[in-house]
């Protein structure tokens, strides 16, 4: 079922209409938009994107309303880690003589998950991130 958190996502479905895939890839794509205008802050803006999306929409596109959900709660838990390892970011740099540069990688499997997200949702597709915190049910 679309709203239970730990459920697998559903199968494609050929009744989803390209509005609503639409809407939900902008709800992926949008923590992008929120990451870079929130960056000099360190980014943890990239949830206010699909949370805007997700309280628009989720009435009356159930699409989007489960990919919102997924892409508001990824973020969320991507917003807290960020938080958690931005102030400890150039303490392990310096200290490491630039082996905590690494902690970038975690910003790369974010970018890489969010576009795979995006892509599937505009095919149709409910996309479940690994690693997420279901806060929002």
């Amino acid at each position: 079922a679309m709203n239970d958190p730990y459920s697998p996502p559903p199968a494609p479905s050929a009744g989803i209409s390209l509005d609503e895939r639409q809407w939900a890839m902008f709800a992926h794509l949008s923590a992008l938009l929120g990451g870079v205008l929130t960056s000099v802050f360190g980014g943890w803006g990239t949830f206010i994107g699909p949370l805007v999306i997700w309280l628009v929409r989720k009435d009356a596109m159930p699409f989007v309303d489960d990919q919102g959900k997924e892409a508001l709660n990824f973020n969320i838990t991507v917003a807290i880690v960020a938080l958690l390892l931005s102030g400890f970011f150039w303490f392990f740099t310096v200290v490491t003589l630039g082996l905590g540069l690494i902690i970038v990688i975690p910003l790369l499997a974010w970018l890489v998950l969010v576009v795979i997200a995006s892509v599937r949702a505009n095919a149709g597709e409910a996309y479940r991130y690994p690693l997420t915190l279901r806060l929002v049910r």
